[in-house]
């Protein structure tokens, strides 16, 4: 590429991907109790600055203590009821559903959680770089959370 703008690519080479939810690579870091897949990684399309995959929890079941080093991560809730956990002792617990979508920042320990007994938790996860870093822990949590609900400046506490 001879400059900024892209002139001199073969755009139908470098353009736009389209990856097939059937063709998503179980082939990346794993944390017990879920089930990744990627479908935008460097590795797949050459992402440079994320990693976007889906993610699937079975009917109530919970995933391992885990983290992402320096990376940044949004779930978006296609179907079921998450509850996350987080804190050095998963002493804090929100939960949210269909629609919604969840902010892990970097280095925060966090449990995934199928709130429903019936059907599987769903979600389509994107972090900040093309790396799928899982640093997996082995946590003490602690028996009672504490219920936190997401607010900014703008949407205040229902």
């Amino acid at each position: 590429m001879s400059g900024q703008d892209g002139a001199d690519r073969d755009w139908r080479l470098d353009g736009v991907r389209v990856v097939r939810g059937d063709q998503l690579d179980p082939n990346t870091a794993q944390t017990p109790g879920m089930e990744r897949a990627a479908a935008i990684n460097a590795a797949r399309v050459g992402a440079q600055k994320l990693w976007a995959g889906t993610v699937r929890i079975h009917p109530d079941a919970r995933t391992g203590a885990h983290h992402h080093g320096a990376l940044e991560s949004v779930i978006y809730v296609v179907r079921g009821r998450a509850r996350m956990r987080w804190g050095s002792r998963l002493e804090y617990v929100a939960e949210a559903g269909p629609g919604d979508f969840i902010y892990v920042p970097p280095f925060v320990p966090h449990q995934e959680i199928n709130a429903s007994r019936d059907e599987p938790l769903e979600c389509v996860l994107v972090r900040s770089d093309n790396e799928a870093v899982v640093v997996n822990l082995d946590i003490a949590a602690a028996e009672q959370p504490e219920a936190v609900h997401w607010v900014d400046p703008i949407h205040r506490h229902p």
